[in-house]
C-alpha cells in the first residue's frame, strides 16, 4: 500500500510520453487536463441516456460513442499526471483536480449506463462501490499507509468493462447477435467494484493493526 501514483504500463510507452511532451509544451495545465474527463463522462452519460429515446441505428452509434468518450476519459486520467509530473506543470491545488473529478466521472458513466438498460439502480450501485474504492484508498494514505490501487475493479478495468459492454451492445442493438452485453458488463462491474472495496479495506485493517 505504499504506492503514491496508479501504476500504469502505459505511462512508459512510447505513444503516451510523446503525448505528454507535446501537451507539457501547450497551454494545457494538468488541472484542465482533469477537467476535461469530467467532460468525456458527461459525453458518455448523454449518450446512454440519448440511446433510450432513438431508433436503433442512432442507438448503436450512440454507445459507440459513449464507448468512446470513456477510453477519451482514461487518457485525460493518464496524461494529467504524465503533465503534471514529469512535465514539471504540477500546481499547488492540483490534488483536488486530480481526484474530484474522477468521483463524478464514474457516477456519470456508471449511472449513464444503468439508465442505457433501464436499471438506474444498478448502475447507481455501481457507481456508490466505484467511490467507495477511491475513499477506502483516501483514507489509507490519510492515515500514512500509502494509496491502495488494488484491485480487481480498479478505474481501468470498470472503464474496460463499459467500454466493451457498450461496443458489444451496439452491436446487439444492430442486431448481429450479442445479448445483454451491457447489462452483464454493469453487474460485472458493480459485483467486481464491490470485492474491490472489500478486499482494500481487509488489506487497510490488517496494515493498521500492524502499525
Amino acid at each position: 500500500m505504499t504506492e503514491s501514483r496508479r501504476p500504469l504500463a502505459s505511462r512508459n510507452t512510447g505513444w503516451a510520453q510523446r503525448i505528454a511532451r507535446w501537451l507539457s509544451g501547450t497551454s494545457l495545465t494538468p488541472n484542465r487536463i482533469s477537467q476535461g474527463s469530467v467532460l468525456f463522462a458527461a459525453i458518455a452519460f448523454l449518450a446512454f441516456w440519448t440511446s433510450t429515446y432513438t431508433g436503433t441505428a442512432l442507438a448503436g452509434a450512440l454507445f459507440v460513442l459513449a464507448a468512446l468518450a470513456c477510453q477519451f476519459r482514461l487518457l485525460c486520467n493518464l496524461f494529467d499526471g504524465m503533465v503534471a509530473v514529469e512535465g514539471g506543470k504540477s500546481e499547488p491545488d492540483g490534488p483536488f483536480w486530480n481526484e474530484a473529478p474522477d468521483r463524478a466521472a464514474d457516477l456519470l458513466i456508471l449511472t449513464g449506463a444503468g439508465v442505457a438498460i433501464g436499471n438506474l439502480a444498478l448502475g447507481l450501485a455501481a457507481a456508490a462501490m466505484a467511490i467507495a474504492t477511491a475513499y477506502i484508498r483516501e483514507l489509507g494514505r490519510a492515515e500514512g499507509l500509502g494509496s491502495d490501487f488494488t484491485g480487481p475493479f480498479a478505474k481501468p478495468q470498470r472503464m474496460a468493462a463499459v467500454t466493451a459492454g457498450a461496443g458489444l451492445g451496439a452491436l446487439e442493438v444492430w442486431g448481429l447477435g450479442t445479448q445483454y452485453a451491457l447489462l452483464a458488463a454493469l453487474w460485472i462491474t458493480a459485483l467486481g467494484t464491490g470485492l474491490t472495496v472489500l478486499r482494500r479495506s481487509a488489506r487497510m485493517i490488517a496494515a493498521l493493526k500492524e502499525r
